[in-house]
């Protein structure tokens, strides 16, 4: 199967490309109104969590120890709701996971993009 899961910045304007766009930062990106957003979802309980987050800081140094801790907190039952979810939107049309991270190729979104094209 082709991937149906992209990421990119949120701060990005949206596009027909995106397909479906969900936002998997748990919080809610600085400057970027509801409207810009152009979201289709918004899934807060999929994110990394706030411990690994701290622990992590976007460096890219740690950043294969952060996607692996991430991929293993992913099996846990708090993230089996959305994870669903997520599968769900990119059987049926593609799917991009939009973060505010400014490094988007060593961040959460792009971590679960792997692990969902995976899956």
């Amino acid at each position: 199967m082709a991937a149906r899961v992209a990421y990119r910045r949120i701060y990005e304007d949206p596009t027909p490309q995106d397909g479906k766009r969900v936002l998997v930062d748990r919080l809610w990106p600085r400057g970027v109104s509801k409207e810009k957003a152009g979201l289709d979802e918004w899934l807060r309980d999929v994110a990394p969590s706030a411990d690994l987050r701290r622990w992590y800081h976007h460096d890219p140094q740690r950043y294969e120890e952060f996607r692996r801790r991430y991929h293993a907190e992913l099996e846990d039952s708090d993230h089996q709701d959305p994870l669903r979810r997520l599968r769900d939107l990119s059987a049926h049309a593609k799917v991009t996971l939009l973060t505010a991270t400014k490094d988007v190729d060593h961040s959460g979104a792009a971590a679960l993009a792997e692990w969902l094209d995976g899956a």
